[in-house]
């Protein structure tokens, strides 16, 4: 996800647009999911494409994202439901909804840019701000939790899993040495005075994603997911999964094979789509991104 600013209005980019509308094959009338609605750009599209039968779910954890949709997708002819949860609750969420099947789901599991950009969340290395790093801010855990309170080889063991930081020991080493840790700035010196300067901006990026990833549990929820969504898929109906590392594109890849293998789950993509040159240079946020789809036969 990212957005850009005109006239002091967020305006959504979503990444691959045209890739996730042809690999979602919209129905007019169908029911769409998306799980991770963010600033509604990709919601945006895909209401576009339907009619005054269809319905657009869109849910998000943060739920300064779900009041920017109420704004700025207030009509549409087709029904739009926008809820403050969780992806990973699909059952319970359709099913308060009376809905027993979705035609298409959509998960863009990047940061949003507004996210990224706050200047009090904490989730980026450029401003400094709390330890926070939530996406829901009614839960509990924050980074600093994270970063002051687990045990050096635990907090060791969460960078090199969730971040694939090679250099995970002697930097969990510093900041433990270096508690209470209060801010961002404080984070940033202790990862800087335990790497080299050498591609350290890699290294602070990975560290970060590392400890949102803990706070927010994005891997087990991420894996609840996988492990429910298919029995609310309609026959025929399709998925699309764009992801940001290898750790969330691995668990759908082998998600969709083991799927495959049990149902006959159909892969659309032998291999992850990715964006263009052309929208990586526009949109500089989006080189990392892998698009996988796959559609349930009947």
């Amino acid at each position: 996800m990212s957005e850009i600013r005109q006239s002091g209005t967020r305006i959504h980019v979503p990444v691959m647009p045209n890739e996730v509308l042809s690999h979602l094959n919209i129905l007019k009338d169908g029911i769409y999911l998306d799980g991770t609605i963010g600033l509604g750009g990709h919601s945006s599209l895909i209401l576009s494409q339907l009619s005054a039968k269809g319905h657009l779910i869109g849910i998000d954890r943060d739920e300064e994202a779900i009041e920017i949709c109420k704004k700025s997708l207030p009509y549409h002819k087709s029904a739009l439901s926008l809820l403050n949860d969780s992806y990973h609750n699909i059952n319970s969420i359709l099913d308060n909804l009376e809905i027993e099947k979705v035609n298409g789901i959509l998960l863009d599991l990047g940061l949003s840019s507004f996210q990224l950009n706050s200047l009090d969340r904490g989730f980026s290395f450029n401003y400094d701000s709390i330890l926070d790093m939530r996406f829901d801010l009614s839960q509990k855990k924050t980074a600093y939790h994270i970063i002051n309170n687990i045990p050096e080889n635990e907090l060791a063991n969460v960078i090199f899993l969730n971040g694939e930081e090679r250099r995970s020991r002697p930097i969990a080493k510093k900041i433990v040495k270096m508690r209470p840790i209060e801010k961002v700035s404080g984070l940033v010196e202790a990862i800087r005075q335990a790497t080299p300067p050498f591609k350290r901006d890699r290294t602070l990026s990975r560290v970060f994603q590392a400890i949102r990833i803990a706070v927010n549990d994005e891997l087990e929820k991420l894996d609840t997911f996988l492990s429910t969504f298919y029995d609310r898929l309609e026959d025929g109906g399709r998925i699309v999964i764009i992801s940001f590392h290898s750790l969330e594109d691995r668990k759908v890849k082998h998600s969709f094979k083991s799927l495959k293998n049990e149902n006959g789950f159909k892969i659309l993509t032998k291999k992850p789509l990715i964006p263009s040159d052309e929208e990586i240079i526009e949109n500089s946020r989006s080189r990392s991104a892998k698009l996988r789809s796959a559609e349930k036969e009947g």
